[in-house]
């Protein structure tokens, strides 16, 4: 069963970017794996979730500046007496160590950390601490176990550390400036702020591996948004920019997300420009074809079939539901009529949308 409670690790720059340009962040999926023992150079936990490359802005880990205020519990194999966040849950991240059983420092770590780190607040620090060593020296032999609780404990410090560098800009971080634009200046100091914490906890074989991924969205966040802000740039321009960046990334799964979230951001703004226009399914279905494949673009105008089918009947509906109030003074008799037009004209699934697709007309 998936992690029910993930830690998200939400950027300012996503923010900015969701703010100015409306660019969803990519995110950058993995497979599952199942729970496995240590074995040398394989991962020993459950890898079931995905890391967001982003930083919260609601601070989830403020909580690890609380004191101790429950039994520290001594724990054998660190998943006794879960808290109810992390029951029926399975444990996401890994542990991976070398032929010499020294510790593998990898993005996943970091993800094994966050899973227990999520349920702050049903468990004092004390007890995440007690219930991650017992888990790690379970799981892992010396002096990989040993490697990873002391990363664990600079990670724990890192992150308060963290939560002071979010209060000490407060709400600047959405803030525009005079002219609308969001603070480039500022969004870069703050970057520099995280930048020294982390220098400051880790190696940089550990900061590779933890924010690696981080950088690299944030990297194209800001270039995204330093690109929108540009007024010299036309909006063609600004396209091709956006599209030159994109093909200088090196070839990974990142830059492909990125590029699957780029045409699709492309085939919503052309498809509704070109629906917008009276284009032809043959123009729509050519478009798609380059942006997205033959196959999805065969299955686009399937669904663009559908959508005129089911517009065509529910503007019968509408036509027809008017007629029977205006016609019917009895409200129950009336509302026995429109139920049965609503069974006559559409399916189970398509009376479950008729309120809100109605109500989404209303608004055009």
């Amino acid at each position: 069963m998936p992690n029910k409670h993930r830690i998200p690790y939400f950027s300012l720059i996503t923010i900015a970017i969701i703010v100015a340009i409306t660019v969803a962040v990519i995110l950058w999926f993995r497979p599952d794996q199942s729970d496995a023992d240590v074995v040398t150079g394989t991962s020993v936990t459950v890898d079931n979730g995905s890391s967001n490359a982003m930083t919260d802005m609601s601070d989830p880990y403020k909580g690890l500046e609380v004191s101790s205020t429950q039994n520290n519990t001594e724990f054998t194999t660190g998943l006794e007496r879960l808290p109810s966040s992390l029951q029926g849950t399975q444990v996401d991240g890994e542990i991976i160590i070398d032929e010499n059983k020294q510790l593998v420092v990898t993005e996943g770590l970091r993800r094994l950390f966050d899973y227990f780190l999520s349920a702050l607040g049903e468990e004092d620090e004390a007890t995440i601490l007690a219930r991650v060593e017992s888990y790690i020296r379970h799981h892992t032999p010396e002096p990989a176990a040993s490697q990873a609780i002391a990363i664990f404990n600079q990670y724990v410090i890192y992150l308060k550390q963290l939560s002071k560098i979010e209060a000490s800009y407060g709400n600047l971080q959405l803030q525009a400036t005079q002219d609308g634009k969001l603070d480039l200046n500022m969004i870069a100091q703050r970057r520099q702020d995280i930048t020294k914490a982390r220098q400051q906890n880790f190696d940089q074989a550990t900061i590779t591996a933890f924010f690696g991924s981080d950088d690299t969205y944030d990297d194209y966040s800001i270039s995204m948004l330093t690109i929108e802000q540009d007024d010299q740039l036309s909006s063609t321009q600004k396209a091709a920019a956006r599209q030159d960046y994109i093909s200088r990334m090196s070839d990974n799964a990142i830059k492909a997300n990125i590029e699957q979230q780029a045409n699709l951001n492309e085939l919503i703004t052309r498809t509704e420009q070109m629906k917008a226009q009276g284009a032809s399914a043959e123009a729509l279905y050519n478009m798609r074809r380059k942006l997205v494949g033959e196959a999805a673009a065969g299955r686009l105008a399937t669904v663009d079939v559908e959508d005129a089918n089911f517009d065509q009947r529910f503007d019968q509906y509408q036509a027809q539901k008017q007629g029977i109030l205006t016609q019917n003074s009895d409200n129950a008799q009336a509302r026995a009529q429109i139920t049965q037009l609503e069974q006559q004209l559409f399916n189970d699934a398509e009376r479950k949308r008729l309120e809100a697709y109605g109500a989404m007309q209303a608004d055009k």
